[in-house]
């Protein structure tokens, strides 16, 4: 796994909270967006509140992070992004690794008497979390969610559930509407997203249609590529539109 660049003087959970190698959730975010240029200050939060990362708190309730905090969190959101890894399966296997245990990488596979099979990862497998997972995340209502599917910003799949990267969309919805931009505001974006998707299915179809196995399975790889590649162009042109540039 790729290391996370983080300022020198890290310092472990048994700090004190006034060591000047502890970082603050705004500093913790700089950081990580290096690597994870989507990661907001709630899916940091919400990361905590599932017990994944434990901050140390000052005397006023601030959180400061370590550099082994910040690591953590690096590992977390990249066996989400690279992996689909529920978060529950993330942390026994983080848990498991800090024992010194030799674990491989998990993965969910389909279940056998209603439990989930853990097996070495072989490809991604979407995670999903119920609306009430969801809603806790978000920290939203449910006639929220409701407007944000009434004008496609997230929606359910086949059973109810959702995809775990609707996490992401429903923060920084609430994100923008801290700004006092509205649900009803972002339909044109995400009418932009699905053209940018159309695209990216467009070209990679070839693959996925191949008759050779190994060429099916690289269009997974190709898409994520492109996919990366359309939102760096997608901020680069706002930027350029805007006159700004973002950090």
């Amino acid at each position: 796994m790729p290391m996370l660049r983080t300022p020198s003087g890290g310092a472990g959970h048994g700090t004190a909270a006034t060591d000047s190698g502890l970082m603050s959730i705004g500093t913790v975010l700089n950081v990580l967006r290096d690597e994870f240029p989507e990661v907001t200050i709630s899916k940091i939060r919400f990361l905590e509140s599932e017990g994944l990362i434990e901050p140390q708190r000052t005397a006023s309730g601030y959180r400061k992070f370590s550099a082994d905090d910040v690591e953590r969190l690096g590992h977390v959101l990249r066996m989400q992004r690279d992996h689909y890894l529920p978060l529950k399966v993330i942390r026994e296997h983080l848990d498991a690794m800090e024992r010194g245990e030799a674990v491989p990488l998990p993965t969910v596979g389909r279940p056998r008497d209603g439990e989930p099979l853990l097996e070495i990862s072989e490809g991604p497998t979407a995670a999903r979390i119920g609306k009430a997972e969801l809603l806790a995340a978000a920290g939203i209502g449910e006639r929220e969610l409701e407007e944000w599917e009434s004008y496609g910003l997230v929606a359910p799949l086949p059973d109810g559930a959702y995809d775990a990267e609707t996490v992401n969309v429903a923060s920084l919805v609430v994100e923008l509407g801290r700004f006092g931009i509205e649900p009803r505001h972002l339909r044109a974006m995400k009418a932009a997203a699905d053209r940018e998707a159309g695209l990216v299915d467009q070209v990679v179809a070839p693959l996925k249609r191949h008759r050779n196995p190994q060429t099916r399975a690289h269009a997974q790889a190709r898409t994520k590529e492109l996919a990366a590649l359309t939102v760096k162009l997608h901020a680069a042109l706002v930027q350029t539109s805007l006159g700004v540039r973002l950090p």
